[in-house]
């Protein structure tokens, strides 16, 4: 038995740690090395230029839930077990025991495991508490509610409540916790799922990270209102105080990987659950979020889904690689599987993209698929440079990225042929769900609203 660990301990040293970062509403202009032009993000731009950023990845959905269930499980939304942001707590909103997650399959080869932030697929005592779905330690939030507020009266661990009562920052627990996980797990192998809060609504930040933004830009105060956001009177500058905020902390945790001479056995992967949003006085059309592509969250346009991702693994990893891949959140399961060494269930929709991040040449996706039930029923697909939208019972819409990659010019009409491709998938596309049923809704112009 002494030999066996002793040769199973080997193995695990070879093995890279993982640390996964996915930030709450990041559009996909909101880094400097993705364009932003008011703010700066030194320490994220350094990741790109030490590993490689990806212009054409997407989130598993348009919203937070589905979105991470795809990110955790492998499935996109028309095969997910959540599919929306209602039903939290309850069957469909949770995920079940059968459903397998990325710290499951990492915790089969050797990994200890840890998600620090915001969770939203299940809660303690039931099937999608984080501890059922291979994750040895958490801290952060469990509903999506709750991380709303910044300033919160508790969070959560494995064992119930932190009472906190307003008097801490909830993004600054949630990174010194990461911190925390970095130094008790040294010796590896470890796996880190980092769902920060940030830059989610509603919009607060401590005055460190504000003040230097203050007086800066147009400011148009923001009076409380739904999902009761606090009233701001300079949201622009909060905004950019808590991107700023989060790109120090990744800086923090880079730095403490090289303290601790990690740094050239750890892989980091970066990313946004889905695209920029306009919440709590946010105004991403300022901070040109979304890089000019249309649409924003709740949109299956790609400003709602397409994100920033940079992927850094010293020795690996070309540095100041920018790839074009195709590439979405459920290839992640798949992915980190093969880093890890492995096995991913072999049902998902994912497909491991291991080879782009090392530069290889890599099997690509025929479809990419996204259903969206807030506004009804509303689908997308991706499929080569062509994509398609559609809202409720409306025709399909059709842009091409070769001539019109910010999806102004429907070109349904005159390409019958892409469409009736594009719809024959969309027949075997989704499985039924009971929880998430087709639901149109009939007034064609409030599917035009944003509803938030």
């Amino acid at each position: 038995m002494a030999l066996a660990c002793g040769n199973f301990s080997a193995r695990a040293a070879d093995k890279p740690n993982i640390i996964l970062i996915n930030a709450d509403d990041l559009g996909y202009g909101d880094l400097s090395c993705y364009g932003q032009k008011e703010f700066s993000t030194p320490n994220l731009d350094r990741l790109a230029q030490e590993g490689v950023r990806f212009t054409q990845a997407y989130a598993g959905d348009a919203v937070c839930a589905p979105s991470r269930c795809s990110l955790m499980t492998g499935y996109h939304t028309g095969h997910t077990r959540v599919r929306s942001n209602g039903h939290r707590g309850k069957k469909g909103g949770i995920l079940e025991p059968q459903d397998t997650t990325i710290a499951a399959v990492l915790k089969t080869a050797g990994y200890s495991t840890g998600i620090f932030g915001k969770w939203g697929l299940g809660e303690l005592g039931n099937s999608g508490a984080p501890a059922k779905k291979g994750f040895d330690e958490f801290f952060g939030f469990l509903d999506h509610n709750e991380a709303h507020v910044y300033y919160p009266e508790y969070m959560w661990n494995n064992s119930g409540k932190v009472q906190l009562g307003r008097k801490f920052y909830s993004h600054d627990l949630i990174v010194s916790n990461t911190l925390d996980f970095v130094r008790r797990h040294k010796d590896g192998p470890f796996f880190i799922y980092l769902a920060v809060t940030i830059p989610h609504a509603g919009m607060e930040v401590p005055a460190d990270s504000e003040q230097p933004f203050l007086g800066k830009y147009p400011e148009k105060a923001y009076t409380a209102g739904r999902y009761l956001y606090a009233t701001n009177h300079h949201p622009l500058a909060t905004f950019a105080g808590m991107v700023t905020r989060l790109d120090r902390d990744i800086g923090r945790l880079t730095a403490l990987l090289k303290e601790l001479g990690l740094d050239s056995n750890t892989l980091i992967i970066f990313t946004s659950d889905n695209g920029a949003h306009n919440e709590g006085g946010a105004n991403p059309e300022f901070f040109n979020s979304t890089g000019g592509l249309r649409g924003i969250k709740r949109d299956l346009y790609e400003g709602g889904i397409r994100i920033p991702m940079i992927a850094r693994w010293p020795g690996h990893i070309k540095p100041s690689t920018v790839s074009d891949q195709v590439l979405a959140h459920w290839d992640m399961l798949p992915t980190l599987a093969e880093v890890a060494g492995a096995k991913a269930p072999t049902s998902i929709d994912g497909i491991s993209m291991r080879p782009a991040l090392l530069g290889k040449s890599q099997r690509n996706h025929e479809f990419l698929y996204w259903e969206f039930h807030e506004r009804g029923f509303e689908q997308a697909v991706r499929m080569g440079d062509w994509k398609a939208v559609r809202h409720n019972q409306q025709l399909l819409e059709l842009y091409s990225f070769k001539s019109d990659p910010h999806e102004q010019k429907n070109v349904a009409a005159q390409n019958p042929t892409v469409v009736a491709k594009i719809e024959d998938y969309l027949k075997t596309a989704r499985s039924d769900s009971a929880e998430w049923p087709i639901h149109y809704k009939l007034d064609k112009e409030a599917n035009r609203r944003h509803e938030y």
